[in-house]
């Protein structure tokens, strides 16, 4: 069973990832706009993903006899100046999310909820696998700078991404 204080704090990352999955979407849709189709794909993917995380918290709230909430969304940023700054945004973010989920581990640990503080532990590895990946992508897209067939490279490269359930994943548990 899950503490009032643990409840909590896993409704409101899970409100976290569910902008980090509105915020990945708006990209896509200023990519789409700007004319890059694999970076818009690559967002899209991206926001997919972040949609399975929120899913997978709520779907732990309630498993462990807890309470799922959908709070309110904020609103995301609409336009970059530039595909760099796009993917220096992207890094920053997974950094910050990264933060976000140490906070959530200390309250688990601080609640003494070994079995929160296990089912954190995928977030935990899966947020090295996120800032590995957005730290590639940026480091391709700065390099490319300004250069129009650089960019293109790096556009048609990311929109091969494609998306897959995480293995033991449900759609509808």
């Amino acid at each position: 069973m899950l503490s009032e204080r643990m409840n909590e704090a896993l409704n409101v990352q899970a409100n976290r990832e569910l902008y980090s999955s509105y915020l990945y979407l708006s990209m896509s849709y200023y990519f789409r706009s700007t004319g890059f189709g694999g970076f818009a794909g690559w967002m899209r993917v991206q926001a997919g993903e972040e949609l399975v995380h929120t899913m997978k918290l709520l779907d732990y709230i309630a498993a462990s006899g807890g309470r799922a909430k959908m709070l309110a969304v904020e609103a995301p940023q609409q336009s970059w100046e530039s595909p760099q700054q796009a993917f220096q945004h992207v890094w920053d973010h997974e950094r910050a999310v990264t933060r976000m989920i140490h906070e959530l581990v200390a309250v688990a640990e601080s609640e003494s909820d070994a079995a929160t503080r296990g089912f954190l532990q995928w977030y935990v590895d899966e947020q090295v696998e996120e800032e590995e990946s957005s730290d590639d992508v940026l480091k391709r897209v700065l390099a490319a700078g300004s250069d129009p067939g650089a960019l293109k490279a790096a556009d048609e490269e990311l929109g091969k991404r494609g998306f897959r359930f995480p293995r033991g994943f449900q759609m509808f548990p």
